[in-house]
């Protein structure tokens, strides 16, 4: 079969090709095939002459004797065989199938080891003149059947329901690139061909026989490899239909130069005997049904199957009277008796299967005939072998008798829907009213009497047309709600008053009347109930609440406003605002405003809330959830609640009642730190130069990953110095360095790694003298906000690490001469730092001053470093300092203009240097400190200037004396300027009065005379 879609695709290939002259085309090859199994070449003539029936001639070229022709078979000359091939020939075990009359198939049954060789097709020349080619070769090469399929012969007895797991082993060694195919099969009795179950293509595709294509979508068939040779078949439940034997196949593919797949072996597995018992289903059958029926009414009773097995093939049969009437099989086909027959095509009757445990027979207007006895049987069924149903076992149900209702008195019953006798004010109020007995026409009349009165009120009607009539009081809804009346069914009839009143409440009587053609009067009967509407302002109440009031900064809280009214649920729209009075606010401000639809409103007061708060309401209560809790949410909540009836939201009404809850307070605190670091200390002793790592390692943080800063301090050994940091890693790793350790030599020395999220390590690179000392960590644990803000939560400082060098030979010695200096102020002082020996001529020599006063740390003057360059520290000395070193062993820190406050102990350290290392480098080897120097300033002693200038009251009398002698000046210039503008004024008044007395001719008079006198007077 396989090979007719190559050979197929193969002459289709050959009836493109031109037929302007005789051309002769075989397969391309080579072709591999293997031994033992059948080969098939096509040969094709085009472009011939004469009759459409050419003739082939087979020869094939061995590589023993590759130039030798051997004739294997022609269609033209029975004797064309040559020895060695005439009796495959005779045999059929080689022949020629024509296909066309110019084309045809060389078929070789069975290949055999020396088959190999080159495969000649010739056609006889049938032409005027030879024009073309008639012959063409291709390449067949045998090769050995290296596949193999093994599975153990056995026999199997499973249940019905039991899985099944089978393994093939298929494996094939051939040299060429082949594929595997492998299927499973069943081979029932008396059954051929076998069915697959499954298999698995050269393309690597699942294939599903036809019968297990359902149970294979299901996944209970299922095909696995294991492995480079093993596949398994699982079948998840066995069926009664899965036995028989089973076994494995498998096919090596090939693909030719057409690109065309070929099988070219096929092996199969021995045969597994399966034998499966079916489970045992016992069940029983029983009717559903009412024992009376109405007439005219519909009757339906339901056939019910309990126990059993899984999935049965069920067969359901009606009997009424003792006589079938209906049956439907376990495929789903119906059969009805005649009547019956009659009366389902006329819509009257119905017998379905409801399920596959459940048969229905349904009579849709009963009469008098279809009463008496009913059963029903149901027979479990099996598909037998040839399609054929075979019954397995048979129950039956006891007889259920079914009689005709006879007329009866009728009831009134008046309930409220969902047992409410009671409603809240707002709320709708229904009641129902059912009449039992047969079916007629009925009309009906609601009353109420108020509470604490006699006298009924007229609420609705409906006439038995259908025709419904209000009452006076309840036509203009005032004091009332609004009524509403509707017929359910024949038999029901409900009131619903909507937007209820307190003065609603009352007893509420439903009167029934039926009126016949036979009957002069009517027929009444009466029945009533009592209902309370409730208040919903006196019962209001509303209740904040939260489940944890101290809340930890950055986690979650929720409030919950619960809303209750005595013993029994609301049932009316609520609107719940949410208020916030922050710490030192003096009032209340709105957060939010859930309405009663769900629409949440947000107030303008905190922004940040929006982003940050749920919230989520139900009939009777409101949560607010609020993450990422910050101190700006600490203070005071509270809530209110306004309650609506349904109808006047249409109207934008007002609330009926409404209530605010007391206030809550919620705090926000930091959570406790569980921060814990490495507290043992370690001593490192190093080489010089070498470079070592310092560990900070975290032993416990706080839950929640929370960033860590972490800062490293280094202490000086033979100084006594206090704490300097080296360097910071804060809580985002960014990394700053101290102010001691802020040059590019120290950063380029110093950095920080984080290791993991619990160890960080301080790099020092190139360890001298100098780093030798003491190192700690202070580790500080951080928490983050959404809005950035961070909190410190802990702080924990590591145990000391201690770096020393080895002893390298080189020593530097101080003079430990204990010295006392006195300076007078704004004067000089010098202070010496002696070596006791020069050191080598391979080492220089760097000195730190240092200085510590009585109240106030130690802090570094001046660095005179090895290579002669001077560093100042961040002091106010540094104008008046001269350092420098006089001597190979004697250095010298100078100070001028001393003062008061130079006082104090001074020191030095010294550095020794030397190369060290490829590229050399300088590198710090021995150190030493000198006793402190105490300096003693002592004051001035006084001059004249100084003695005039430190007198207090001569500066004062020096700065007033010459304010006063000016003063005093211009009083006295003033007063003789007044003196001589007075007496030119009386000089002038004395000229005219000698002016006017002559003219006057009176000059001799008294007056004249006493003005004279005036003047005389000195």
């Amino acid at each position: 079969m396989a090979r007719i879609p190559r050979v197929a695709s193969f002459f289709l290939f050959l009836a493109k090709l031109s037929i302007g002259q005789r051309e002769v085309t075989v397969q391309k090859g080579p072709l591999f095939r293997a031994e033992g199994y059948p080969v098939s070449i096509g040969c094709n003539v085009t472009g011939h002459q004469g009759p459409a029936e050419q003739h082939f001639q087979w020869s094939v070229y061995l590589p023993a004797a590759p130039a030798r022709e051997i004739q294997i078979i022609s269609t033209k000359e029975a004797d064309f065989s040559y020895a060695m091939y005439a009796p495959r020939v005779q045999s059929r075990d080689i022949y020629v199938e024509r296909v066309r009359g110019n084309s045809v198939l060389l078929h070789i049954s069975k290949l055999q080891a020396k088959d190999s060789g080159d495969y000649e097709c010739h056609t006889p020349n049938t032409d005027g003149t030879y024009y073309g080619s008639y012959s063409a070769k291709t390449a067949l090469i045998v090769i050995p059947d290296t596949l193999s399929a093994v599975m153990s012969s056995q026999t199997l007895s499973k249940e019905e329901g039991e899985p099944l797991e089978l393994t093939c082993e298929a494996a094939k060694a051939t040299a060429q690139h082949t594929h595997l195919s492998v299927a499973w099969y069943l081979m029932q009795d008396g059954a051929s061909p076998a069915t697959t179950i499954i298999s698995l293509s050269k393309d690597f595709m699942l294939i599903p026989g036809p019968s297990y294509a359902e149970r294979f979508a299901l996944g209970d068939v299922r095909l696995d490899k294991l492995g480079a040779a093993t596949f398994r078949l699982s079948i998840g439940s066995l069926r009664p239909s899965d036995q028989g034997r089973l076994f494995c196949e498998a096919t090596e593919w090939i693909q030719d130069p057409d690109e065309t797949w070929t099988f070219i072996a096929k092996k199969q597995t021995d045969q597994t005997a399966l034998r499966i018992q079916p489970a045992v289903r016992d069940f029983q059958v029983n009717i559903t049904a009412e024992s009376t029926f109405t007439e005219g009414k519909p009757l339906e009773l339901v056939c019910l199957v309990a126990g059993g097995g899984r999935d049965p093939q069920l067969q359901g049969t009606w009997f009424f009277n003792g006589i079938e009437v209906a049956r439907i099989d376990a495929g789903g086909v119906l059969g009805l008796k005649k009547d019956y027959e009659e009366r389902a095509s006329q819509g009257q009757l119905q017998v379905s299967k409801l399920s596959p445990r459940a048969f229905s027979l349904k009579i849709f207007a009963a009469g008098p005939e279809d009463e008496g006895a009913y059963r029903c049987a149901v027979a479990e069924m099996a598909r037998a072998r040839m399609g054929s149903w075979q019954e397995l076992r048979r129950k039956q149900s006891p007889d259920s008798p079914v009689h005709l209702r006879g007329p009866a008195a009728r009831s009134v019953v008046v309930s409220a829907q969902n047992r409410q006798q009671a409603v809240w004010e707002g709320e709708t109020l229904t009641l129902l009213c059912k009449v039992d007995g047969a079916e007629s026409l009925l009309s009906v009349n609601w009353w109420h009497v108020p509470q604490g009165q006699t006298q009924p009120e007229f609420v609705a009607g409906m006439e038995q047309d259908g025709i419904m009539q209000l009452g006076a009081s309840y036509g203009k809804p005032t004091n009332h709600g609004r009524p509403r009346l509707e017929k359910m069914d024949w038999a029901t009839f409900r009131l619903e008053i909507t937007s209820t009143m307190v003065t609603d409440s009352g007893a509420y009587e439903c009167r029934v009347s039926e009126k016949t053609r036979n009957q002069a009067r009517g027929l009444s009967w009466t029945q009533k109930m009592s209902v309370t509407v409730k208040s919903l302002q006196s019962s209001l109440q509303v209740s904040l609440m939260s489940r944890q009031p101290q809340v930890k900064l950055t986690n979650t809280f929720d409030l919950s406003c619960v809303v209750g009214a005595g013993d029994s649920g609301l049932q009316v729209p609520l609107t719940v605002t949410w208020q916030f009075q922050p710490a030192g606010s003096p009032g209340f401000h709105q957060l939010l405003r859930v309405t009663h639809n769900g629409t949440v409103e947000w107030g303008d007061f905190p922004s940040q809330f929006q982003t940050k708060t749920k919230v989520s309401q139900s009939s009777l209560r409101s949560q607010l959830l609020i993450h990422d809790a910050t101190e700006e949410e600490a203070g005071v909540y509270r809530c209110q609640v306004e309650a609506y009836d349904r109808n006047s939201l249409h109207v934008n009404g007002p609330a009926r009642a409404s209530a605010v809850s007391h206030p809550l307070r919620i705090v926000i605190s930091l959570p406790e730190s569980e921060l814990k670091v490495n507290s043992s200390s370690q001593v490192q002793e190093l080489s010089i130069n070498a470079n070592t790592a310092v560990d900070c390692r975290i032993l416990s943080q706080t839950p929640g990953n929370l960033p860590v800063a972490v800062t490293w301090y280094f202490s000086s050994i033979s100084s006594n110095t206090s704490w300097l940091k080296i360097l910071e890693m804060d809580q985002t790793n960014v990394v700053k360095y101290g102010d001691e350790f802020h040059t590019p030599q120290r950063k380029q020395k110093f950095h920080a790694e984080k290791v993991s999220q619990d160890v960080f390590q301080l790099h020092v690179l190139n360890v001298g003298d100098s780093d030798q000392g003491r190192y700690r960590c202070v580790v500080q644990e951080w928490l983050l906000s959404a809005n950035g803000t961070g909190y410190k939560l802990g702080e924990e400082t590591s145990g000391v690490t201690v770096l020393k060098l080895r002893p390298t030979g080189s020593q530097v010695r101080v003079s430990k001469v204990h010295r006392t200096e006195n300076a007078t102020e704004h004067g000089e002082v010098a202070m010496h730092c002696r070596l006791e020996s020069a050191g080598g001529p391979a080492s220089l020599f760097s000195v730190t001053w240092y200085w510590a006063g009585e109240h106030s740390g130690s802090r570094m003057l001046v660095h005179l470093q090895h290579d002669s360059l001077l560093e100042y520290g961040e002091d106010p000395l540094r104008r008046r300092l001269h350092c420098y070193r006089s001597s190979p062993t004697d250095f010298v820190l100078k100070l001028r203009q001393v003062q008061r406050a130079d006082a104090g102990r001074y020191w030095c350290r010294v550095v020794e240097w030397q190369l060290h290392g490829s590229p050399s480098k300088w590198v710090s080897h021995a150190s030493d400190e000198s006793p402190h120097t105490v300096l003693t300033v002592l004051p001035s002693e006084p001059t004249f200037s100084s003695r005039i200038c430190s007198s207090a009251s001569f500066i004062y009398f020096l700065l007033v004396c010459p304010v006063a002698v000016l003063a005093l000046l211009a009083c006295v210039a003033c007063m003789c300027w007044k003196a001589r503008r007075s007496s030119s004024a009386r000089l002038s008044s004395q000229r005219e009065q000698a002016l006017w007395v002559d003219l006057a001719g009176a000059g001799d008079g008294p007056l004249a005379r006493k003005e004279e006198e005036e003047d005389s007077r000195p």
